[in-house]
């Protein structure tokens, strides 16, 4: 099985789930869109992943605040409102009998082209909306293992060509970052800013833990993790110092702990960069209390 923050238990249901395209459900198997789609041609998309636990959509409106803003962003307009598109969501929640451990995608593209080109003026319908939502329950062994990191010489782009928060399609970038980390043996990529300081990873947000302090880094040149800020929260909440602040690697070689964010995998611990041990190598006392404290407020959030 592949390893990585994105391990997911084996579920068979997930072969017969319904698929929302554009307010219709498709069986997987036949579920598809046209190859002139904006974002199959030039990742002319944004997406917003969801997480469903007990039968609530956690978090709910910072995802939704989210994707408007990444709308705003790339200026693409929605012919629906917020309380719209989660009826969509739930709509294919109910499709499928899902309440519990399930994991949403919502993809939001420019449409369909006349030909194929970036510019949007040849845009000849409205958005294209992709809804899957799947059976998706993380790895308990996964999370206890930890991950490893190393340290991709693709860089975070500075925000005024490619602004790092913007969940967009245009993904190519954290891929290469993934390829290098894989074929150099790890897990994931950490990824560093246009300064050199560490900024996040490829799929994630990267936290260290140095004498009982949380540090990560400034979010100038990070993605804009909905668990990132969660994390940040319960510290304030719990009196556990945080720092957003820049930091190298020289401190994160030394780090007693880390560990990365999202909103499937909640808190994953780091027991390995650049093939140097993270402190003792497992996950670690300071990781598991802020993990439960992250749990408590997902508890909170949909009681």
């Amino acid at each position: 099985m592949i390893h990585g923050t994105h391990n997911a238990i084996e579920d068979p249901r997930n072969a017969n789930i319904k698929i929302m395209i554009n307010d219709e459900l498709y069986n997987r198997k036949d579920a598809k869109i046209s190859v002139f789609d904006s974002g199959y041609l030039v990742g002319d998309g944004i997406w917003e992943a969801f997480r469903i636990y007990k039968g609530h959509l956690a978090f709910s409106n910072m995802h939704l605040d989210r994707l408007w803003s990444a709308a705003a962003s790339v200026d693409m307009n929605f012919p629906f409102s917020k309380e719209e598109l989660l009826e969509k969501v739930w709509k294919v929640l109910e499709a499928n009998n899902m309440s519990n451990n399930v994991h949403v995608r919502v993809m939001i593209t420019r449409g369909i082209k006349k030909t194929p080109s970036q510019d949007p003026r040849l845009t000849i319908s409205g958005p294209n909306v992709v809804i899957i939502a799947e059976h998706k329950k993380a790895s308990k062994e996964s999370k206890e293992k930890g991950i490893t990191l190393f340290t991709s010489t693709i860089r975070r782009g500075s925000p005024d060509y490619l602004d790092p928060r913007l969940n967009c399609h245009s993904k190519l970038h954290e891929v290469q970052a993934l390829v290098q980390a894989i074929e150099a043996g790890a897990d994931e990529a950490l990824m560093l800013d246009i300064n050199g300081f560490v900024s996040t990873c490829n799929a994630t947000n990267f936290f260290i833990v140095r004498n009982n302090e949380v540090w990560t880094s400034t979010g100038e040149y990070c993605m804009n993790g909905i668990t990132r800020q969660n994390v940040i929260r319960v510290c304030e909440k719990h009196q556990i110092i945080c720092k957003q602040k820049n930091f190298s690697l020289f401190d994160v070689y030394s780090a007693d702990e880390a560990f990365v964010t999202g909103t499937f995998g909640g808190l994953t611990p780091v027991t390995k960069i650049d093939g140097r041990i993270i402190g003792k190598g497992n996950y670690g006392d300071f990781t598991k209390k802020l993990s439960g404290f992250y749990e408590q407020l997902i508890e909170e959030e949909c009681s």
